[in-house]
């Protein structure tokens, strides 16, 4: 790990750069408390980091291919890795040991914890003559797993073509099994019979990933479409459109703030003839109601592939394609920024125009 350099008036907000992955970033989360940062790559070998000056605490060793997703329990005692070995994981996280493997048929995509912790939901590709599935398993006791899991819905063919999932999700008070697809479309799925309960055309053309807030009211989607929307999860319906100029991989909602984080980039596969200014790898800052832009954070040299932003509202954390995880602590300036509310700036000015021309009369 770097020490972030002494600040002045011209460097704000200098990051720790956790040196630990030696293949691209896939997957990053804090865990609830905002205490630990988990990261995953390409590299098999996901990571915990503490989160207040980024030492790396140990690894998670035992995977034999890429850790496309992960996801750590409320309390911080569990964490689920999923795959491209077709496995997921659960492992102890305060000493890195693996309590069970859970086998797939292909590379799984997604991994989730349910409310409450006591079953996750996982999504696997499609592999040779077998459909991609989504399976919910239950953990009853954690000194006897049962690795087979409860339900298993498989994702038809649509009109002779494979569609694969993206992520997954549980909804509020573990409603139903959100999963998100390469076509653009979201689906919700019955967590007991497996029924599909609402679909939604989220995009045009593959999403990348989606995040709740905390209290998992609103669900923002990232999409190579080069847009990240915002939805109620009330009724889904769409409430805001992010658009940018290349490919969003990630977007996260502040729950301090009303701010949104993007993150993305060209594709990875021209990043080697396109310097880091002109490949657009930084976060981008938009106002969560009023789709304005109004900050970037640069430093990547690859495309950023996934955001999280620290519980406390005191840091974020970016992963990209260059296999560096950048730890950003928020400076005060940004902490005690006051959003402007247009409404009141336009009342100001018709009040000053008003105390003009009261002026003039007299």
């Amino acid at each position: 790990t770097e020490p972030p350099q002494e600040t002045n008036s011209n460097l704000t907000m200098k990051p720790y750069l956790l040196q630990g992955h030696e293949r691209p970033i896939t997957s990053i989360q804090f865990n609830y408390d905002g205490d630990l940062l988990f990261t995953a790559s390409k590299d098999h070998v996901p990571s915990v980091w503490r989160a207040d000056d980024g030492d790396r605490l140990g690894t998670f060793n035992g995977h034999k291919g890429t850790i496309w997703d992960l996801d750590c329990d409320r309390m911080s005692n569990w964490l689920l890795t999923a795959s491209a070995d077709a496995s997921v994981r659960l492992w102890k996280v305060e000493t890195g040991e693996c309590l069970s493997t859970f086998p797939h048929i292909g590379p799984v995509r997604g991994v989730a914890w349910a409310v409450g912790s006591r079953q996750f939901a996982t999504i696997s590709d499609p592999f040779m003559e077998h459909n991609g599935k989504i399976r919910i398993y239950e953990i009853e006791n954690i000194d006897d797993i049962d690795t087979e899991p409860k339900l298993e819905i498989e994702l038809p063919k649509i009109m002779g073509k494979r569609v694969n999932p993206t992520g997954v999700h549980w909804t509020a008070l573990n409603e139903a099994v959100l999963v998100s697809f390469d076509n653009g479309v979201i689906k919700l799925y019955d967590p007991e019979h497996g029924d599909v309960t609402h679909e939604l055309r989220a995009h045009e053309k593959k999403i990348n990933r989606c995040r709740f807030n905390r209290d998992k009211t609103l669900l923002i989607t990232s999409s190579a479409d080069f847009t990240s929307k915002l939805y109620d999860t009330l009724d889904w319906q769409h409430l805001k459109t992010y658009p940018t100029d290349r490919p969003v991989n990630d977007a996260v909602i502040s729950d301090h703030k009303e701010h949104i984080l993007l993150g993305g980039g060209q594709e990875a596969m021209s990043v080697t003839t396109t310097s880091g200014k002109v490949g657009k790898f930084e976060t981008r800052f938009f106002h969560l109601v009023y789709q304005e832009e109004f900050g970037t954070v640069k430093g990547h040299f690859g495309p950023i592939n996934a955001l999280d932003i620290n519980p406390t509202g005191r840091s974020y954390a970016s992963g990209a394609e260059d296999g560096y995880v950048r730890l950003h602590l928020f400076d005060k300036d940004y902490l005690e920024m006051k959003d402007p509310v247009p409404e009141e700036d336009d009342a100001d000015e018709d009040d000053n125009d008003d105390n003009g021309d009261v002026g003039q009369a007299r």
